[in-house]
């Protein structure tokens, strides 16, 4: 029996970031799907999973995104990276996570995420801080690379939700856009989603859980 809901943020409850850098790839001339090559290259030790796990500053990661970008032909700088992450909430997602609590299911958002410095210190002229804080709060549990040290898809990230929740992984449904990041929890007894698009994301919850979504 199914007891929990498991979300990615980025590309889940909001559009996905690799839909930025596409944009940024036409706009720089690079080739298509360069910045995702980047990302994909030593996964576990480059810049970006340094970064996600807190070893590295905002600036030191500017010069190695910099650096490894540049080793696979062209330059780009981390900060441009970090620029390009800010997606929209999807709000057919939102509504399902508030029908999955309501239904008496527990939830957790497992995101692979930066430290960002203080957004205290920044305006927010459309109120999108306040409306991603809004649906963070929806969460039971809120499972961040950058606070615990281990990121997905590694096989610790999934057991501290487990864990935060009370839960077991056969007890889980979790749902995320990248294939990497579902195979270890497959592994550990989850049944997985990958996330193509939002209906398609959504009938294959409803199927799981029973419930509508929509």
């Amino acid at each position: 029996m199914i007891r929990a809901v498991l979300w990615d943020f980025g590309g889940v409850i909001l559009s996905s970031p690799f839909e930025a850098f596409n944009r940024h790839e036409v706009e720089a001339g690079l080739p298509p799907d360069f910045i995702r090559g980047v990302n994909a290259t030593d996964p576990h030790t480059n810049a970006w999973a340094k970064l996600e796990r807190s070893e590295v500053s905002l600036e030191e990661f500017d010069v190695l995104f910099a650096e490894e970008s540049s080793h696979l032909g062209h330059e780009v700088r981390g900060a441009t990276i970090l620029d390009l992450l800010h997606g929209e909430l999807r709000p057919e997602m939102v509504e399902a996570l508030r029908r999955v609590r309501a239904a008496g299911l527990a939830t957790a958002c497992l995101t692979n995420n930066v430290v960002s410095g203080d957004d205290a210190e920044h305006e927010d002229p459309t109120g999108r801080r306040e409306r991603v804080a809004e649906v963070m709060a929806m969460f039971d549990v809120v499972v961040e690379s950058s606070k615990v040290g281990v990121r997905k898809p590694e096989t610790r990230f999934y057991e501290i939700a487990c864990e935060q929740l009370g839960v077991e992984p056969a007890e889980c449904v979790f749902l995320d856009d990248l294939g990497i990041n579902l195979k270890p929890a497959k592994a550990l007894g989850m049944t997985t989603i990958k996330v193509l698009g939002a209906d398609q994301a959504l009938a294959d919850l409803e199927a799981v859980l029973q419930i509508p979504l929509r």
